[in-house]
């Protein structure tokens, strides 16, 4: 049996992948940030996947991979992630870092320790990415920077891996229903409140713009479980392309922002993330 590692499996798309992987008969070691999260991942699997508390972020838990891990490993899916919210201009620089050392230098601290593993396989390296990996949105810019740095890491990735054949995937869904989008207004009451009184007052109309679009944002949201069978497909084709829009509206605006002028876009864009017209 084909064997993957996934990190961020306690939830959302990571805990779908998952699943999706151990009913088709793969071993699956799933990312976790505690004991609890993977006690839920045995009871939801009936054993057939194996916990790993793994927090990117920690040195000591990416190094402890290679004793945790098998000797083969045909596939490593990089899930885990966070959303930071708020204007650049109020942002908190180490909320700034925690993005990034999240969603970026997690991701490639985790591939590095995995890849001669990887290497011997002749395996496959996915990177969940977003729509926010090429189309860069108001009041979340630093999770758009986050992305964006995970697409180029990718891109430079794949080409460098040429020689041993080895495929680099990009799987970029949208809104999306997990527990990011369901605590979205409680994540957007953590954003103003971190926000300095002078931003907060700043930016109230962008804050409140948000508030208001997040409802529709929700009902938008599609079943993790879409992006779940992407990356299955990703896993399993002879050919994998070097990325996966998931969803017909996500394609439409990502052809969109590449043809259509930047001003128009803006103006989307500003729209959708509730900017006001004015300050």
């Amino acid at each position: 049996m084909p064997t993957a590692l996934i990190t961020g499996a306690s939830r959302g798309i990571g805990r779908a992948t998952a699943f999706r992987l151990a009913t088709a008969d793969w071993t699956v070691f799933g990312g976790v940030r505690d004991e609890a999260a993977g006690e839920s991942l045995i009871q939801g699997s009936d054993g057939r996947i194996t916990p790993v508390v793994l927090d990117i972020t920690d040195e000591r838990q990416v190094a402890d991979l290679d004793r945790v891990l098998p000797a083969r490993l045909d596939a490593v899916v990089n899930n885990a992630g966070i959303v930071v919210g708020g204007p650049i201009e109020g942002l908190p620089m180490a909320e700034l870092r925690r993005q990034l050392e999240v969603n970026l230098i997690g991701q490639v601290a985790v591939t590095q320790a995995v890849l001669p593993r990887i290497r011997s396989s002749h395996g496959r390296i996915v990177f969940v990415s977003s729509l926010s990996g090429f189309i860069s949105s108001p009041m979340v810019g630093a999770y758009s920077a986050s992305k964006f740095g995970l697409e180029a890491v990718a891109d430079a990735l794949r080409l460098e891996l040429r020689p041993w054949r080895i495929p680099v995937v990009l799987v970029e869904p949208a809104q999306t229903s997990t527990d990011m989008w369901h605590h979205a207004m409680d994540q957007l009451d953590d954003t103003a409140a971190q926000l300095t009184p002078d931003h907060r007052h700043l930016y109230a109309k962008h804050l409140e713009g948000q508030r208001k679009g997040i409802p529709k944002s929700q009902r938008m949201a599609t079943p993790a479980e879409g992006a779940a069978e992407v990356i299955e497909q990703v896993l399993v084709v002879k050919r994998p392309r070097a990325r996966y829009v998931v969803g017909t509206g996500p394609r439409i605006l990502g052809a969109l922002a590449r043809f259509v002028p930047t001003p128009a876009m803006d103006r989307v864009l500003a729209t959708m993330g509730g900017v006001p017209r004015r300050p």
